[in-house]
């Protein structure tokens, strides 16, 4: 496991431990009432799904190029929010072909 890895993987485990004493505290269905509870935290959710939204796209878009499969971080974002990307970040940059590919020479075109 490289820095990246080790650094994304701490961030991770700080936020579903958040995430997990907050659902602890409400419920999950109540977690998504206190998303609603006024105006601010609508703004905040609404804000959460677009970027979520973009991170999504860019995931499924990612996933493609390197003919991997997106869909367990798609349904994980959609659960848990940025879980999902972290994990897939993680897995990204565990992959050795990425890592391998960036050693080799880069074609010049003019």
């Amino acid at each position: 496991m490289n820095r990246k890895q080790l650094a994304l993987s701490a961030v991770l485990i700080a936020f579903v431990a958040q995430e997990a004493y907050a659902i602890y505290l409400y419920g999950y269905l109540g977690f998504f009432r206190m998303m609603f509870a006024n105006f601010a935290t609508i703004t905040a959710m609404i804000d959460l799904v677009i970027a979520l939204t973009l991170v999504i796209v860019w995931m499924s878009d990612d996933a493609e190029q390197r003919k991997v499969s997106a869909l367990p971080y798609l349904v994980i974002t959609i659960a848990l929010g940025s879980v999902g990307p972290l994990l897939y970040l993680i897995r990204r940059l565990g992959d050795r072909t990425e890592h391998d590919a960036s050693l080799a020479p880069h074609e010049v075109r003019n």
